[in-house]
């Protein structure tokens, strides 16, 4: 059984489909950010870095924090969504990262400035919006020979979707993007996908 500490956010949302996709049961502990429950003692302990999600096997007895991690821990125990073939393997990891070090804190600042940001600053949504769209292009680039990130449905595509799929919250468009859009519609008709969108 998994232990899932999670909130409505595209990170945590990372976790639940990807444990809905590979079928492993969990429970769910919702950690809402809002009431800073993730800085409790109890949290901590679980995440010394106070972030969604994390997960505990309590068949291992191994905690994972981080969602990237989370992702290549899930599909190591159940050798699923992550090549055993090195090149494919490495292809899957390395657009993991792109989605870790690019989509996930870029797409989040843009969030931030954008939505929630007490005082509307124009330069740092223009920044991040712009750095948002050359995003997209890449992806879109990508997508262009490709079913999914990387051909076959894998944790990229797991990592990046719930990201992409805000993009009306962000009040933007795929319009420019055929083969992002595509994939967007793609992705979410996965059963499990749906599922893990609605957890908590």
């Amino acid at each position: 059984m998994i232990d899932l500490y999670t909130f409505t956010t595209p990170n945590g949302r990372k976790a639940s489909i990807m444990l809905e996709e590979v079928e492993l049961p969990y429970n769910v502990h919702k950690i809402d950010i809002t009431k800073q429950e993730q800085f409790t003692p109890e949290y901590i302990a679980i995440n010394p870095n106070s972030k969604i999600p994390a997960i505990v096997d309590q068949e291992t007895g191994i905690t994972v924090f981080e969602s990237g991690a989370i992702l290549i821990y899930l599909a190591e125990k159940t050798g699923k969504f992550l090549p055993a073939d090195q090149k494919q393997r490495f292809q899957v990891l390395e657009w993991l990262m792109f989605q870790m070090g690019g989509v996930g804190p870029m797409f989040g600042q843009l969030n931030h400035f954008k939505k929630f940001a007490p005082e509307k600053i124009p330069y740092a949504i223009e920044r991040y919006e712009k750095e948002t769209l050359r995003i997209y292009g890449v992806l879109d680039k990508q997508l262009a020979d490709n079913e999914f990130i990387c051909g076959d449905y894998s944790i990229a595509d797991i990592a990046t979707y719930p990201w992409v799929a805000i993009y009306q919250f962000q009040g933007l468009t795929l319009d420019n993007h055929p083969n992002l859009k595509r994939w967007v519609e793609t992705v979410q008709q996965r059963p499990a996908v749906q599922r893990g969108m609605n957890v908590p």
